[in-house]
């Protein structure tokens, strides 16, 4: 017996040939599976991703042959080249597990392989075919080859498996229109209502697919019917106001749409994206101005204190010319909680344009109260003041608004502002013999405006006009031709912009390049500015084109010319030199 055993023991083989293999020469699958086990608990239980990929790696040096630890990889590593790798190995050692196919599928379609992928998804709808996911993506791939009818007949197949799934039923009926299967399109759709009559949703699918056909009759049929069933359904009547306004049924469109507004189910940013879509053309927007007034003043309502609601309502009111009206509703929200400063703004330059310089103080009063720190506010005032011919007092509140300014470009356009109010100063002091300290400060300003921001088109003008004005030092004139032009290049066929830089054209004695700059500036002026009119009278006296330079010069007096006695004596120096 004692024979017998050791004989069995040994493998009835020589004690040579019964010897265990040297380490590494075969794979150690119970070490993998432990590493593969312990890897998965970290990814599951605790999921810390990095550590379990250490694991899986460790899994795959004892068995480089162990497809779950590459199955693993392959869907914990982000999306790329070894990504596809790893869910490649997996699968080329287990072909038949259907969840290696799908992950392979899956990298190869992020990496745009989809030839291959639709193979792959061809193999899961055999291999896991209760899935209808896998129709849906294998008719999906179809459909982007080209091959529509290849993609009904998936759908098909998955219809017969799992009955009607509404996801692929839309996608079949797409699917069926676009290859020109209308009638079956149709009766696809009724075949669903008459499985389901009381899901409102076939009805809606069955009264799109009707208009979409042009059976409008037929299709109003199928939206009254859903609307029996749910009369505030908001997708049905969201559907039905897109049957009537592709139709141009303005009426039928805005009834519906305040049966939409009126409904609690959808949004207000809904609400406001489509009245603000129905203002855009103004056309349409004055033929059913009553009906747009009823759809605003339900949102007004039913959402009284919406900073966006307040918003679009005053606009309404001031597209309507109720400037007073638009004005006071600003007023009555002035003390929302929080305070809107928008609110503010707008009462400020309401009071503005209609010239209430003391309802403007008022009003910035109240702001600056409200925020004390919003530089916005300081420049209405400044503004404000410097219209009334309080230079001074605009320039101490420009100042203010400038010690609470952030950014370099308000800190351009308030220095600008200042440079304007100094200029305007000196102006009115030239006769007193008081203007060059004015005009230091001014330039100053506008030095200090450019330093902060260059590129502030009103600002450049505003400077090069001046230095052409009052210098004569060519190095002067020819830096106002720089900002004179590179203000011109900031925007968009500005009259007043090339005058400027016509004029400075002409103090330099470029006579040609001023009177063409001059005719672009004569082209696109709406104004008929009197100065510019002047400055081309210049331009054509100093070629030597007399009778064109009284005529320009004639409408510059007609049109209200600051110096009438300027003009009025280049004309007689004209004739008495012709």
């Amino acid at each position: 017996m004692l024979l017998l055993c050791a004989l069995f023991s040994t493998g009835l083989l020589p004690r040579t040939e019964a010897a265990s293999p040297p380490d590494g020469e075969w794979p150690d699958s119970l070490r993998a599976a432990e590493r593969y086990t312990e890897g998965l608990k970290r990814l599951l239980v605790a999921g810390d991703t990095l550590a379990a990929r250490g694991l899986f790696r460790e899994a795959l040096a004892s068995d480089s042959a162990y497809a779950p630890a590459w199955f693993r990889l392959g869907s914990v590593a982000e999306r790329g080249d070894s990504a596809l790798v790893w869910a490649e190995r997996a699968y080329r050692l287990d072909s038949m597990n259907k969840w290696y196919v799908r992950l392979y599928a899956e990298r190869l379609l992020d990496r745009g392989v989809y030839d291959r992928t639709r193979q792959l998804f061809v193999r899961l709808t055999r291999l896991d075919p209760a899935d209808p996911d896998n129709f849906r993506i294998l008719a999906i791939l179809y459909g982007q080859a080209g091959m529509p009818y290849s993609a009904i007949d998936v759908l098909d197949s998955a219809e017969m498996r799992f009955g009607r799934n509404p996801l692929l039923s839309e996608m079949k009926r797409r699917l069926l229109l676009g290859t020109g299967q209308t009638d079956r399109a149709l009766g696809e759709a009724r075949a669903a209502v008459e499985e389901a009559p009381y899901e409102i949703v076939n009805h809606l699918v069955l009264a799109e697919l009707c208009g979409q056909t042009g059976h409008d009759s037929l299709a109003l049929a199928a939206y009254r019917r859903a609307l029996a069933m749910d009369s505030t359904s908001v997708p049905v009547l969201a559907s039905l106001a897109e049957f009537y306004n592709r139709r141009n049924r303005s009426a039928d469109y805005l009834e519906v749409s305040r049966r939409l507004f009126d409904s609690e189910e959808l949004p207000l940013g809904e609400k406001l994206r489509i009245f603000r879509q129905l203002t855009l053309d103004s056309r349409f927007y004055r033929d059913n101005f009553f009906q747009l007034n009823s759809l605003v003043t339900l949102l007004s309502i039913r959402y009284p204190d919406d900073p966006q609601v307040v918003e679009c309502y005053a606009t309404h009111l001031l597209r309507a010319g109720e400037l007073e009206q638009a004005l006071a509703y600003y007023k009555h929200h002035l003390g929302d909680v929080p305070a809107q400063k928008e609110y503010y703004r707008s009462v400020i330059d309401m009071e503005s344009y209609l010239k209430r310089l003391d309802s403007v103080y008022r009003y910035v009063d109240l702001a600056v109260r409200a925020f004390p720190d919003e530089p916005a506010f300081h420049l209405s005032r400044g503004h404000a003041e410097a219209y009334a011919g309080q230079l001074r007092q605009a320039i101490a509140s420009y100042r203010r608004a400038l010690r609470r300014t952030t950014t370099d470009s308000l800190r351009g356009a308030v220095w600008g502002h200042i440079g304007d109010a100094y200029h305007q100063m000196e102006t009115e002091a030239r006769r007193a013999g008081r203007a060059a300290s004015l005009r230091r400060k001014c330039f100053a300003a506008y030095d200090r405006s450019l330093a902060a921001r260059y590129d502030h088109a009103p600002v450049l003008n505003n400077y090069a006009y001046f230095l052409g004005e009052k210098s004569d030092d060519r190095q002067e004139l020819e830096r106002a031709l720089a900002m004179a032009r590179r203000a011109v290049e900031l925007t968009d066929n500005n009259a007043t912009y090339l005058d400027t830089y016509g004029w400075v054209l002409f103090r330099l004695g470029r006579l040609e390049e001023a009177r063409r700059t001059m005719r672009q500036a004569i082209a696109f002026d709406r104004d008929e500015s009197p100065e510019l009119y002047f400055h081309y009278g210049e331009v054509l006296a100093a070629l030597g084109e007399k009778f064109m330079a009284e005529t320009y010069w004639r409408k510059a007096l007609e049109g209200g010319y600051d110096e009438p006695e300027v003009l009025v004596e280049r004309i007689r120096r004209l004739k008495e030199n012709p």
